[in-house]
């Protein structure tokens, strides 16, 4: 059954992930909001790798609006690529953090699926990170960061939230394309 925290995390995090595909501001401050619901959805089912991302998530929702917000010497945050030595030394670290971090909650914790849970926590924080400086490869993290997700929700019973991870997967897809066209636009302009 579903609660009505989880039905109110997922409504406003839904509305947040839209606008940030289509990036818009107001992602940010309903990020905050949404992410505040999932931490205490998320502690009451055991996953606390994906509380302490919750936590995580609001710190660098605030920084991510203030940051978009601000831009580039007082312009709009351009849709930028990170470059691959970069891309390679975040995904290294991330994996060992996963592993680092579920080896931590199965020894201390009676986290469920430890690994799993530390996985979607250090992917997710690569993928916010790139989102923050508007990178276009934060979408190719969302969709592994959904893959994973979709099942653990599911094993947990958090049926409506795996079904919205579900459709935030086709939503970083398409994102993924819609932010490559705004760059496309933006490197024609300069």
């Amino acid at each position: 059954m579903v609660s009505t925290l989880e039905l109110a995390a997922n409504v406003v995090m839904t509305v947040s992930i839209v606008l940030a595909g289509r990036n818009n501001v107001h992602s940010w401050w309903l990020g905050v909001m949404g992410c505040s619901m999932f931490a205490l959805l998320f502690y009451g089912v055991n996953l606390y790798a994906d509380v302490a991302l919750q936590l995580f998530f609001i710190i660098t929702c605030l920084l991510g609006w203030w940051r978009w917000r601000r831009g580039d010497s007082g312009q709009q945050l351009p849709i930028r690529r990170v470059r691959v030595p970069v891309l390679l030394w975040m995904s290294a670290i991330a994996l060992a953090a996963t592993a680092g971090y579920g080896l931590l909650l199965q020894a201390y914790t009676n986290a469920y699926a430890p690994f799993i849970d530390s996985a979607v926590l250090a992917f997710s924080i690569v993928a916010q990170l790139l989102l923050m400086g508007r990178r276009i490869e934060t979408w190719p993290f969302w969709l592994l960061v959904n893959s994973i997700s979709v099942p653990l929700y599911l094993s947990r019973g958090l049926q409506l939230t795996a079904l919205l991870y579900a459709a935030y997967w086709l939503n970083a897809l398409a994102s993924w394309w819609f932010w490559r066209r705004q760059m496309q636009a933006q490197l024609q302009l300069a």
